[in-house]
């Protein structure tokens, strides 16, 4: 148990029987009433964000979570294997909870995977990564000014809009959290 006083951004809480991380928070003191702390908070399961604000000094139920980075090794039917480098452990996570970031993720990159009581609860990958486009329409004399865009598939199976100078086998780099093209890297 803590107090909305030691709250802190990423701390993990249990109201009513589900898994919040705190994004933000704020204390507020107004001039009249008791202070209170105003927080964003995200579902740990669904993504969801919600506001919620808590009285100064309520007790809150706090989680452990455990966020280790492992290495991504394969997709096993309807599950993706991850191994911790520090003592090779494996551990099998559903493809529901890996998501769309199955999208970005290559054999032996590493992310960060978050466990509570030895269940996956959530994948997070780097905030970019460097991927080869397999697939995309070759350019034409002229595409090189500024704001078109064309599809490209890259070598995970994603799609992403790229600029039309970009060509087959152009290492790029995409923002994992949007999927958007970020620049060229060879």
């Amino acid at each position: 148990m803590a107090t909305t006083n030691d709250l802190k951004n990423g701390m993990v809480l249990n109201l009513e029987g589900q898994l919040w991380q705190v994004q933000e928070f704020q204390h507020v003191k107004p001039g009249k009433g008791p202070a209170f702390v105003r927080t964003k908070i995200k579902n740990v399961m669904s993504g969801k964000i919600v506001d919620k604000t808590f009285n100064a000094g309520t007790k809150v139920e706090t989680e452990n979570v455990d966020r280790r980075d492992m290495q991504y090794l394969y997709a096993d039917g309807d599950s993706y294997v991850f191994m911790d480098t520090r003592d090779y452990d494996q551990l099998m996570v559903p493809a529901t909870i890996v998501g769309d970031a199955a999208k970005f993720m290559l054999e032996n990159q590493m992310v960060m995977v978050a466990t509570h009581n030895g269940n996956p609860l959530y994948i997070e990958l780097p905030p970019s990564v460097e991927l080869r486009i397999t697939e995309t329409e070759p350019g034409l004399q002229g595409d090189r000014s500024t704001g078109g865009t064309k599809p490209a598939t890259l070598e995970t199976g994603a799609e992403i809009q790229v600029p039309l100078f970009l060509e087959q086998d152009t290492v790029v780099k995409v923002d994992t959290r949007d999927g958007s093209y970020i620049s060229r890297v060879s």
